[in-house]
């Protein structure tokens, strides 16, 4: 069975989940090919007990759409991470969990899914896009950052900091190097 990539990226009001809530979660599955074969987006209610931390409020201060974008139709983190475990699941192929920075993304997917489901379709591991570039670059890990990548990596997507179109654009971009890679 082949991989199905499964771009992720979320958006939270803290470094960590238990203190900080997940607030939006999106997720773009990709094919080896670069086809998008399906998406996934949730807005989060806050964590019971939880509260943003005064950094994190001070940056979404500066995003009001972004922010607004991720406060509407929230839903429970239980319900949310069950229809998040059953779109995995739905997708044909292995799922690979892929973000920019996975130890971030990964980090609160996983919290919420072993807290809420009980269980993660991805296992305990991440693709992490910076240090696939490190690889295919040959570079250092510090200098694999997005203004030293080839220009060619990146297609016109939207960057908003709204989850799904996050995800969608880091999945081309992770797409993109893996071509080159196996070419």
């Amino acid at each position: 069975m082949p991989e199905i990539y499964i771009s992720t990226d979320v958006e939270t009001d803290g470094p960590i989940p238990g203190p900080h809530s997940m607030l939006s979660l999106g997720s773009a599955a990709y094919t080896a090919d670069k086809q998008l074969v399906s998406t996934f987006s949730a807005n989060l209610e806050t964590l019971p007990g939880a509260s943003a931390h005064p950094k994190t409020a001070e940056w979404w201060a500066t995003q009001p759409e972004a922010w607004a974008a991720c406060r509407s139709d929230l839903e429970t983190p239980e319900h949310a991470m069950q229809r998040y475990l059953l779109w995995v699941k739905s997708l044909t192929g292995k799922p690979v969990f892929v973000a920019y920075p996975a130890g971030f993304d990964f980090l609160f997917v996983y919290w919420y899914l072993m807290r809420f489901v009980g269980e993660s379709p991805f296992s305990h591991s991440a693709l992490d896009v910076k240090s696939f570039a490190m690889a295919v670059l040959k570079i250092g890990y510090r200098d694999s950052t997005k203004r030293n990548m080839p220009k060619h990596w990146f297609d016109k997507l939207p960057h908003s900091h709204v989850a799904l179109d996050d995800a969608i654009e880091q999945g081309a971009l992770f797409c993109n190097m893996l071509r080159e890679s196996r070419a």
